[in-house]
């Protein structure tokens, strides 16, 4: 979808917080960012109705009140931030990103173990195509 690009750091706070318990309100997410971030109400709509025109959320009025949900999974969702940033930020390679896991990155065993099963399935798909 055009201009779901460039999510800045409050906008990816805030859909965490929307994919994790929605469907929520304006006022549950502002009082939430209050407590954290000091961010008004105000803000938090304009946030979030920015994120809707984006094509994150959606909202439905429920008594006389807008409640906000996720347009897609978080499984979904996060894949999708993953292939922006590579795009943009690593222009389309995944090297420095396998770099960082190798040199920097505390990954444990089980996610040792997934990773490397992702692995085999990128290889067995690649035999496939072949």
């Amino acid at each position: 979808m055009a201009g779901r690009r460039n999510l800045g750091r409050a906008q990816l706070e805030l859909l965490r917080y929307v994919q994790e318990r929605s469907p929520v309100t304006v006022r549950q997410v502002a009082e939430h960012l209050a407590e954290r971030r000091g961010i008004t109400r105000t803000t938090v709509l304009n946030v979030m109705e920015r994120l809707r025109e984006k094509g994150y959320l959606t909202r439905e009025l429920i008594g006389g009140i807008y409640h906000y949900s996720p347009l897609q999974s978080r499984q979904s969702l996060l894949r999708d931030l993953v292939r922006d940033f590579v795009n943009q930020a690593l222009g389309g390679s995944l090297e420095p990103f396998v770099a960082y896991l190798a040199e920097e990155a505390q990954l444990t065993d089980e996610e040792l173990a997934r990773l490397q099963q992702r692995v085999w399935e990128l290889r067995d798909s690649a035999e496939r195509e072949r």
